[in-house]
């Protein structure tokens, strides 16, 4: 029984298992339970846990997901590189509904969500200018562009509070700005990664246009899980392949994040 992962899968939306043949491993961490038990099983050769963000149920709102326990737990699994698929809707006419984007770049306007795990102790300031692991972006790219997905290689994903969806104008607003893709629950979970200095990588599949969208009519979180639903196999395929197709050493910034950092606890794992 695999009861050990160095890579992380947390699913979102309609994305509430991966691994057929897996041991479930309730984890405690010191900012409470995770959203589930985590069930830690193979893809191939390599070891991989996972862990559905909204719990099995959907019971967790995007502004109440335990984010600091998840990433925690994750790691104190031995995870160090982790997959976040996730559905978002698109804020450009030409990214319809199926297109996956992996994006470069990330926008909070979160409001009250624990930013952090150096909120005691002493400051630690981590570098985010570039939110994404490199190396898994490249292999997500990679490995979707050989499926045939329609595909955008990078964009800005904006992260809103939620669990209401955009109005009109603040969906302009967002495009006007130049930014690709909206969803709610890429921050903290990015954040929070980077600062325990692991890799994280957001596969976000569009399941609709946002409102202020020329071509959009608003949208309900029924239609969401609808369209994500018809999706699911091809999404879980393709999590499976960007797993094998992940660099077993990490070469990329990530692992480094902290060096240098004093720290106010030791880091789990």
């Amino acid at each position: 029984m695999v009861t050990k992962a160095d890579i992380g899968v947390i699913g979102g939306s309609g994305f509430y298992s991966l691994l057929d043949d897996a041991a479930e491993i309730e984890v405690a961490t010191p900012y409470g339970p995770p959203s589930d038990v985590i069930t830690v099983g193979r893809i191939g050769s390599r070891s991989v846990a996972f862990l559905p963000r909204h719990g099995r149920d959907h019971r967790f709102a995007p502004h109440l997901i335990p984010y600091r326990a998840n990433l925690w737990a994750l790691r104190s699994l031995g995870v160090r590189q982790v997959l976040a698929p996730s559905a978002v809707g698109s804020l450009r006419p030409e990214l319809g509904p199926g297109t996956l984007v992996v994006p470069d770049q990330l926008v909070d306007r979160t409001m009250g969500r624990t930013q952090t795990y150096y909120d005691n102790g002493g400051v630690v300031h981590v570098t985010f200018a570039d939110p994404y692991c490199p190396s898994g972006r490249a292999a997500a790219i990679g490995t979707a562009r050989s499926a045939g997905w329609e595909l955008a290689e990078d964009g800005t994903l904006v992260v809103i509070e939620g669990p209401r969806f955009s109005t009109r104008a603040e969906s302009r607003w967002f495009t006007s700005n130049g930014w690709t893709i909206v969803g709610m629950t890429g921050s903290p979970e990015a954040i929070l990664a980077r600062e325990l200095a692991m890799c994280y990588t957001t596969l976000s599949l569009v399941t609709d246009h946002d409102a202020g969208v020329e071509v959009g009519e608003g949208v309900t979180h029924e239609e969401v899980l609808a369209f994500f639903a018809t999706n699911i196999n091809r999404m879980r395929s393709l999590v499976a392949d960007v797993v094998t197709a992940l660099p077993e050493e990490r070469t990329c910034p990530c692992p480094t994040t902290l060096k240098g950092l004093s720290l106010p606890f030791e880091l789990p794992g």
